[in-house]
């Protein structure tokens, strides 16, 4: 059955449940929630106090815990209605599911206390799940790149042929980019700080009323929150609201992830082009309503689709951040609750997408040592016209004797559509007195591509593999594609 209203294809189509739970209603105001009680013990172990009595107490706090994630929905959105204040609608909620603690929720707190500490947590959350989701994908990448180590094929630059590489080296290419992508998003998350509760312009001034301005005693209230609240500390100062700079850096995190994907799916497209390598193609899938034949790289192509998306996504907090005036103003907040969200959504789609090729590339050698055997004429010019200066020709006539006959035979191959034949040509030439015979032993592709092998070992060995082992518990993850 259809819907009549709008759904967003993260949703429905690409981002999973996972990190579509971590930006639900439910775990942010759970959230919202958590906060509150947190606030409410510190103020209590601080021994806030009134007329010689606690103000708050421990009853008040059990109670607060019971309905952290029972939430009702319907008073909150009723009272919404009413005063036109998320916070103060779900401070209002959850008030009438605790009366005894209802006075006290939100205590000496602004709207940001809940808001903008929730948006770091949930932040931090979504970077935990798209840090495993990567890992898994440069696990996949680590053992393609192993197992084709050897493998001889075109190197392109340009996209015109040039030296041969290896399949597996340019696996590692792309390997280095997803570890430069977690080396900042472990970064990114090792820097991240609570807001804490620093109040209406962030001078924490309502503290200083509640607890008579005990100074040592309001220190230790950010402190106690960042540690009940799972982190290590609060930003040490702030206006109303942490700053934006803070999701500048998120999304630009999540940007380099969608640039690498974009990167490594460009590639597999190109190379499903030449019948090199494919994506996993499944056994009912129709490449094209029209040409039943097709075999299309729809998976990569929906990478970079999703990758555009993300990186350009990257800009709204960058521009947000850059125009917020003061200690505060409001027009960061429906912005925020787009372009970080979606931003998330969509990574998280980009490497479950990557996770699911990279798990299933199917790869051609035939096709792939037929490309390279069509070059390798070029490639071997350099030994055959050493072979010829030991025969007691001169190099620089050789050289250009080389370079003419092979502009002859790429002409037969590009202008007459025939086959290299630059090896015939040479053996007819009297000049360099070399035979096909001869020349047959430089026509190993293994010999034209350099260290490569070694190369995907030293990187694996010294660079990659210490990573997956130190993360091996989170290795194994398998991605569910929708469509």
């Amino acid at each position: 059955m259809g819907t009549d209203s709008y759904i967003s294809p993260l949703s429905e189509r690409y981002a999973s449940k996972e990190m579509q739970y971590i930006f639900s209603e439910d775990k942010k105001f759970s959230t919202w929630r958590k906060l509150w009680i947190a606030l409410a013990e510190t103020e209590m172990e601080l021994g806030l106090s009134e007329n010689g009595k606690p103000v708050i107490t421990q009853d008040m706090i059990d109670e607060m815990k019971e309905h952290i994630y029972d939430i009702n929905y319907d008073v909150a959105r009723a009272r919404e209605k009413e005063v036109r204040h998320d916070v103060m609608s779900h401070v209002y909620a959850y008030g009438q599911q605790c009366p005894k603690a209802a006075g006290i929720i939100h205590l000496g707190a602004t709207s940001c206390y809940v808001g903008d500490n929730t948006d770091v947590i949930i932040m931090r959350e979504g970077l935990q799940l798209l840090r495993k989701k990567l890992l898994n994908v440069i696990n996949n990448l680590a053992f393609f790149a192993d197992k084709y180590k050897d493998m001889p094929t075109l190197a392109f630059t340009h996209f015109q042929p040039a030296q041969p590489t290896t399949v597996g080296k340019r696996a590692t290419l792309w390997i280095n980019e997803f570890m430069q992508d977690l080396e900042d998003l472990d970064y990114v998350v090792s820097t991240m700080k609570l807001l804490g509760s620093k109040g209406t312009t962030g001078t924490q001034a309502s503290f200083k009323e509640l607890f008579n301005g005990d100074d040592e005693t309001i220190d230790k209230i950010d402190p106690m929150i960042a540690e009940k609240m799972g982190f290590k500390e609060c930003v040490p100062v702030s206006g109303q609201t942490y700053s934006r700079k803070l999701d500048t850096r998120v999304c630009n995190v999540l940007a380099g992830i969608a640039a690498s994907a974009n990167k490594m799916a460009n590639d597999i497209r190109l190379l499903q082009h030449l019948k090199e390598v494919e994506e996993p193609f499944e056994k009912k899938q129709i490449g094209s309503s029209a040409m039943a034949y097709k075999r299309n790289p729809m998976r990569s192509e929906r990478i970079c689709s999703l990758a555009r998306y993300v990186m350009i996504d990257a800009l709204n907090p960058a521009i947000t951040s850059s125009v917020q005036w003061f200690e505060r103003t409001l027009d960061d907040s429906a912005n925020k609750r787009l372009s970080v969200a979606e931003g998330f959504l969509a990574t998280d789609g980009i490497l479950d997408l990557c996770n699911n090729v990279t798990s299933g590339l199917v790869v051609y050698p035939k096709v792939i040592e037929k490309h390279i055997r069509a070059e390798l004429p070029f490639m071997a010019t350099e030994n055959i016209m050493m072979d010829a200066v030991k025969n007691g020709a001169n190099r620089q006539d050789m050289h250009e004797e080389i370079r003419e006959l092979s502009m002859e035979a790429g002409s037969h191959v590009k202008a007459e559509g025939k086959d290299n034949d630059l090896l015939e040509l040479i053996s007819k030439d009297d000049k360099f007195g070399l035979s096909l015979e001869d020349m047959e032993k430089h026509m190993d592709p293994a010999l034209y591509v350099g260290r490569s092998p070694r190369q995907v070992t030293k990187y694996l060995e010294k660079v990659v593999n210490p990573v997956l082992e130190a993360n091996k518990d989170d290795l194994g993850m398998k991605a569910v594609i929708s469509v």
